[in-house]
């Protein structure tokens, strides 16, 4: 078995040194003063030569200008044949591109958005077989399988596994500080069917989970047997004597100093 060699390839000379037709081109497309320093070249081809020069954008920092020339076979003159701004080492790029249904968030839907779900979608399954036994279709819709798609198993164990990492499974501050489990709560409804053991519905309105999906094994402060409460203390009624009494002195009411009307007892014959 031979190596395959791979020759490089040698820059043309006068294409080499076309860097004043170069930066002409770069200048055409770029602010004036914008290309910077000639970076060097490299060998595309025969007779075809890339000149790199410095972006001075501040926008485009660790970018540069590339301009391609090239001259015909047994000719003199050499030609621009293409100049675009690439980026270099150390250029701010933006992030690779997704499509839409990749960037897709859970919350991200609105009122009125519509997600389209793909026939190969490999979180569901068919949901309906088609069988000739009566009783085969009896227990294909009971089980839920009279619809176009249904949770198939790959589906199901996605599920399991983020309930049970988010905020409503057994690693959270709110769990550990709880003083028991879930599935030991009143409140707490199993879900049906594969699901329901691993998973369940909280019913307490005073919980901060009413009405989501929380793991078996999670738990909050509103547990059902959290705590006993006191049974209520009845009122004393209040005990009147009413026979026995207690004597208080009455003190005479003081008399303050140019408080009596000396034109009143004139009137009444005292000197």
């Amino acid at each position: 078995m031979t190596r395959t060699r791979t020759r490089a390839a040698v820059p043309d000379q006068a294409c080499a040194a076309a860097v004043e037709l170069a930066r002409e081109a770069a200048l055409e497309l770029a602010s004036p003063g914008e290309p910077g320093e000639h970076l060097g070249f490299e060998a595309e081809g025969d007779r075809i030569v890339t000149h790199y020069f410095a972006c001075l954008d501040r926008a485009y920092r660790g970018w540069r200008w590339a301009v391609t020339v090239t001259r015909a076979s047994r000719a003199k003159n050499v030609t621009v044949s293409e100049a675009v701004l690439l980026p270099g080492t150390g250029a701010l790029l933006a992030p690779e591109w997704l499509p839409w249904s990749e960037r897709l968030r859970p919350g991200d839907l609105g009122v009125g958005d519509l997600l389209p779900t793909p026939e190969d979608d490999d979180r569901l399954a068919p949901g309906f077989t088609e069988s000739d036994d009566d009783v085969d279709r009896q227990q294909i819709f009971e089980y839920g399988l009279g619809r176009a798609r249904v949770l198939s198993a790959i589906g199901r164990d996605r599920a399991a596994r983020r309930w049970h990492s988010g905020e409503h499974g057994p690693h959270t501050p709110i769990a550990h500080a709880a003083p028991a489990q879930c599935s030991t709560c009143g409140f707490y409804w199993l879900l049906a069917g594969g699901l329901r053991q691993m998973f369940g519905v909280c019913t307490n309105e005073y919980a901060p989970d009413d009405g989501k999906v929380v793991a078996a094994d999670h738990g909050c402060g509103a547990h059902s047997e959290a705590a006993v409460m006191p049974p209520t203390a009845e009122a004393a009624s209040p005990i009147l004597d009413d026979l026995g009494f207690d004597l208080m002195e009455e003190e005479a009411p003081a008399v303050e100093e140019g408080s009596v009307d000396e034109s009143a007892i004139e009137e009444l014959g005292h000197s």
